[in-house]
C-alpha cells in the first residue's frame, strides 16, 4: 500500500530523529519504506539544498528562497517520490510542501496563497497522504540545537525568534486548513511518547 507521509516542524522539534525511527519500525514491520528529504533527495535537489541553506547567502531575496525550495521539491518527486509510489512504497519524507508554505509563505511574508500557487505547478498538486506537525515552543527547538554540536546550523537556524514563532503559527494554520491530512503531535515530550504518538496516527492510515 503507497502512502506519502510527510513530517514537519520548527526547528529543534525532533521530528527528523522520530522519522527515522519510524522507517525502522515499519520495515520491521513488513512494509517496504523509502526515507527522504526536502530540500534534497536527490543528487540534483541536494545541490540546490546547498544553495538554500549556505550560510554565506543572506542576500537571498524571499521569492528566490521559495522558486529554489519549489524546483528542488519538482526534482525530488519526478526521480524519487512519485516512482516509489508508484511501486507501492511508503514515503517518508523530512519536510515537503508545508514547509514552504510555513517557512517562505508565513515567516517571509511573501502569503500562503502565492507560495502555494508555486508549488502546485512545481508538483502538480501532489499532497501527502498524512502530514505529522511536531509542534513545540520555539525556545525550545532552539535551545536543543544549541545543545547538539552534531547538529547541522543552517541559514534558517540563525533567523530571530520572530521568525520561528512566525513559522509556529503558519504551521498551526496549515493544520486548521488541512484537517484532513494533519495530525499534530506535542513535540515537548519525551522521544518514546512522541515516536508512540506518530506511529499510532500512521498505523492508523495503512489499515
Amino acid at each position: 500500500m503507497s502512502l506519502f507521509i510527510t513530517f514537519e516542524g520548527g526547528e529543534g522539534s525532533g521530528k527528523s530523529t522520530i522519522l527515522r525511527k519510524i522507517d525502522e519500525k515499519l520495515r520491521a514491520d513488513g512494509f517496504e519504506t523509502v526515507l527522504t528529504r526536502e530540500p534534497g533527495g536527490t543528487p540534483i535537489a541536494e545541490q540546490i539544498r546547498n544553495v538554500i541553506l549556505d550560510k554565506s547567502n543572506t542576500k537571498m531575496d524571499g521569492r528566490t528562497e521559495a522558486l529554489l525550495y519549489a524546483a528542488s521539491r519538482r526534482q525530488h518527486l519526478v526521480e524519487k517520490v512519485w516512482p516509489a509510489l508508484k511501486e507501492g512504497k511508503v514515503v517518508l519524507c523530512d519536510r515537503y510542501l508545508d514547509s514552504s508554505l510555513a517557512y517562505q509563505g508565513g515567516a517571509r511574508g511573501l502569503g500562503v496563497d502565492n507560495v502555494l500557487n508555486v508549488n502546485l505547478f512545481a508538483t502538480e498538486g501532489t499532497y501527502p497522504d498524512l502530514t505529522l506537525l511536531f509542534d513545540l515552543e520555539p525556545e525550545v527547538g532552539l535551545s536543543r540545537i544549541a545543545a547538539n554540536q552534531n547538529r547541522e546550523v543552517n541559514r534558517l537556524d540563525l533567523e530571530k525568534i520572530d521568525f520561528h514563532n512566525a513559522v509556529r503559527s503558519a504551521f498551526l494554520g496549515l493544520a486548521k486548513r488541512y484537517p484532513e491530512r494533519y495530525v499534530i503531535i506535542n513535540a515537548d515530550q519525551p522521544i518514546d511518547k512522541v515516536f508512540e504518538d506518530a506511529y499510532k496516527a500512521i498505523l492508523a492510515r495503512l489499515k
